[in-house]
């Protein structure tokens, strides 16, 4: 039956919109009735309340203006010299390429060995070409999916401001820029680590987003080899250290990404992207917990092979901490507000922790080189002096 506030409600649109009928009101009231009944008892599940209504008009109203504001245009085929560098900038999502070329600097600093500035030059632009090249075949692989997220449909390809061939031809010619600059300038070693990322990126990660949630981590490996490139620029050679680094990175992503993915699953489950956080969401909170306790031992290691000093066990600890109470709470209470809180943290816990590694490093060179090498110089400078002509006294 009807409760007495919806029974008023009928009543009024009753007296207000039928006043010309001749069927009597109360005929009618019990008319409404029964459907309402029939209709409650045979399909409840589609009864919607006033607020899922409103909520979906609203939801309505919104896609019907952006679809005015997404109209179709040609592509265009011949962008301006003016906009080739901004439109190469996004494609090659310049942003995130520059954060992970710091992880590659950070890697070469942290390895032994003296330091060369054209090496570590052509390693950072190697890398970067390679993160590029990388980036932009995933928009090219990715374009028909891009278009179904409400986060990547505006991007240069879904927008058509370039033809896909263009943007397959820069991921190309960026690549095989990048690891012939680094086979050349840096060693052959960087270079096959530059050219496996770009392999496992476009070749494995992407196609892989549509058929398994293990492509996180694939994607992890990805993200974990450019620091790993960074110190093989300098030593070539994959020590352990060069290990605990990519460690990090591995293990550093899984609490950062998870955590975007949380807030991010209705579009990726649109465009048929299988993660964690849409097939699984328990699990999707619990790996980011366990990766994110995974950062205590891997920093611990790092002074243990003689990289850092014990002081960077004792710092890290702290932001260390910080991740992992907030991958604590997002998987206590997996929600919007902890995924974003985890996210962000992540976002500053990484140059936090790269910043650690560079103060507490301990370097080879002593005081005691320093010393020897000042002494050099000085009797470099006797010698010479030693044998210029002395000038004749009258």
């Amino acid at each position: 039956m009807l409760t007495s506030s919806q029974s008023t409600r009928l009543w009024r649109i009753i007296t207000k919109h039928n006043t010309t009928t001749t069927t009597p009101p109360l005929t009618q009231w019990r008319q409404l009735n029964k459907q309402y009944q029939r209709h409650h008892l045979q399909q409840p599940n589609l009864l919607l309340t006033t607020r899922h209504v409103t909520a979906a008009v609203q939801q309505q109203q919104k896609q019907q203006e952006e679809n005015r504001g997404t109209k179709f245009k040609p592509i265009n085929d011949t962008p301006s010299l003016a906009q080739i560098p901004k439109l190469y900038k996004e494609l090659s999502k310049a942003k995130l390429a520059c954060l992970v070329a710091l992880t590659t600097m950070c890697g070469y600093a942290m390895a032994p060995g003296a330091a060369s500035v054209s090496t570590l030059f052509y390693t950072t632009v190697g890398t970067t070409l390679c993160i590029s090249s990388a980036n932009a075949i995933n928009q090219w692989i990715e374009v028909p999916y891009d278009a179904q997220m409400l986060r990547t449909r505006n991007r240069i390809l879904g927008r058509r401001s370039i033809t896909p061939f263009h943007a397959f031809s820069f991921g190309t010619l960026t690549g095989a820029t990048g690891v012939t600059m680094l086979s050349t300038m840096v060693n052959p070693l960087t270079a096959a680590l530059g050219a496996a990322n770009i392999f496992l990126y476009t070749c494995v990660y992407t196609p892989m987003k549509r058929s398994s949630i293990a492509n996180t981590w694939v994607g992890a490996v990805v993200g974990a080899i450019p620091p790993m490139m960074g110190w093989t620029a300098m030593t070539n050679g994959l020590e352990p250290g060069a290990w605990v680094l990519g460690g990090l990175l591995y293990a550093w992503q899984f609490p950062h990404f998870n955590a975007l993915a949380w807030n991010l699953r209705a579009d990726y489950s649109k465009a048929g992207y299988r993660m964690m956080a849409v097939t699984d969401p328990k699990l999707n909170a619990r790996v980011s917990l366990r990766y994110a306790l995974a950062m205590v031992p891997l920093s611990l290691s790092i002074p243990y092979l003689g990289l850092t000093s014990w002081w960077f066990a004792l710092d890290s600890s702290f932001a260390n901490a910080g991740l992992i109470y907030g991958a604590y709470r997002f998987w206590k209470h997996s929600n919007e507000k902890t995924a974003r809180q985890l996210f962000f943290g992540s976002i500053i816990h990484l140059p936090v922790l790269m910043s650690l590694l560079m103060v507490h490093k301990v370097y080879d060179m002593d005081m005691s080189d320093l010393l020897s090498w000042d002494d050099d110089f000085v009797d470099d400078e006797v010698e010479l002096q030693s044998s210029q002509p002395q000038p004749q006294q009258s």
